[in-house]
């Protein structure tokens, strides 16, 4: 029996009646489309609506998140894997009580890890199921396999875009690659573009059409839209003072306009309940893929 089916075999022992956590992986075709920046305000407003909310920042090669908070992790995946230190170590206190975990090079790892390791981190994970509602994973941009990895595992992505013409062929690139994953399903997979950085409503619509007709025409994907933001110089000035644009300035269009997406997404969580597969499931179908690679 390989590590894989071990961990097959693992998953199953320990799918008791639990918590599952809502995992939300938030993605973009390309960089500086506002995917981190989404991704914090994003937690903070679920966070305000009554949601326990942990962010794992999957881009171990920038930590956005940590740069957009102003606050440095002391530890790391890594360090739970290999150093002896528990869940609630490595998750780092953020503002309006959310939490994030840096993966740092834990998630490089993974294919490393013997079947002890595996289950170590696998139990820890049913943990981090149970002592949050959502976890927001904020991967790389554009389409290396460390971030396709995730998006492949993940049941619930948010698609970044902006109306720049580069950044819906890049979100249509990463979508197409994401269709070429074995590991991908359509059926159980639900995709949602944000069109951010919008100069009226009308224009966050239209980008949603125009890719979503080649998508469906091609790709036979169903794409979903959650809404836009507009272009706000508070955004930017929020990032530079590192304080989510949110907390810094509340009443802004943008942030207006991502308590809306907060609130869209908080109301369908009742709907998604059952096909919630938490953390610990999207890790177990990232190392089976990374074992499967390995092989090849």
């Amino acid at each position: 029996m390989d590590q894989a089916e071990q961990l097959r075999k693992l998953v199953k022992q320990n799918s008791r009646p639990r918590n599952i956590a809502r995992v939300i992986t938030v993605t973009s075709g390309k960089g500086g489309v506002g995917k981190s920046s989404l991704s914090v305000n994003l937690a903070i407003q679920m966070s305000r609506l009554g949601k326990r909310v942990v962010i794992f920042d999957a881009d171990f090669g920038l930590a956005n998140i940590e740069v957009m908070l102003g606050i440095r992790p002391q530890y790391n995946l890594a360090d739970l894997m290999f150093r002896g230190k528990t869940l609630k170590d490595i998750i780092t206190e953020g503002p309006e009580n959310i939490g994030f975990i840096s993966g740092g090079s834990g998630i490089q790892e993974l294919i490393r890890l013997s079947r002890d390791q595996i289950i170590y981190l696998t139990q820890k994970l049913f943990q981090l199921d149970e002592l949050a509602d959502i976890i927001i994973i904020d991967t790389g941009a554009g389409i290396a396999d460390s971030v396709m990895e995730f998006v492949a595992a993940s049941s619930e992505v948010l698609l970044v875009a902006t109306p720049e013409p580069t950044s819906i062929t890049d979100a249509y690139a990463l979508l197409k690659t994401l269709n070429r994953k074995s590991e991908f399903s359509i059926e159980n997979t639900r995709i949602s573009l944000v069109s951010n950085r919008t100069q009226i409503p009308e224009e966050g619509k239209e980008l949603y059409d125009k890719l979503s007709i080649v998508v469906d025409k091609f790709l036979h994907i169903p794409l979903e839209y959650l809404g836009d933001i507009p272009q706000d110089a508070n955004v930017s000035k929020a990032v530079i003072n590192q304080k989510p644009v949110t907390l810094l300035y509340p009443g802004s269009a943008a942030s207006k306009a991502i308590t809306e997406i907060a609130e869209s997404l908080c109301e369908t969580d009742e709907t998604t309940v059952q096909t919630k597969k938490g953390i610990a499931q999207l890790f177990s179908n990232l190392i089976k893929s990374k074992y499967r690679k390995n092989k090849m």
